[in-house]
């Protein structure tokens, strides 16, 4: 999940791994286009995370208020949570 959401200008995505490995965290816009990549594999140790994503695209520009979805991925599992940029 993330907190706050909705969110301005910045929201933290929480998520827990039973065992350490890679993880790759995606923010995308309603029409699936990639926004931001947060982590792009980078290995993390088992437990509870917490990245912090500052409502900004891969060029630094601030995102339009809508709804958004980050992807989490490490090995076989995959979440999508939604969240909701407001200004």
């Amino acid at each position: 999940g993330n907190y706050p959401n909705p969110f301005n200008p910045r929201t933290t995505i929480v998520f827990e791994l039973a065992r350490p490995g890679a993880v790759e965290l995606r923010v995308y816009d309603v029409s699936g286009r990639l926004v931001r990549t947060l982590q792009a594999g980078e290995r993390f140790t088992a437990g509870r995370h917490e990245v912090v994503w500052n409502g900004r695209d891969e060029r630094g520009a601030a995102t339009a208020a809508g709804v958004y979805f980050v992807r989490m991925r490490s090995g076989d599992f995959t979440a999508v949570e939604r969240m909701t940029l407001v200004k």
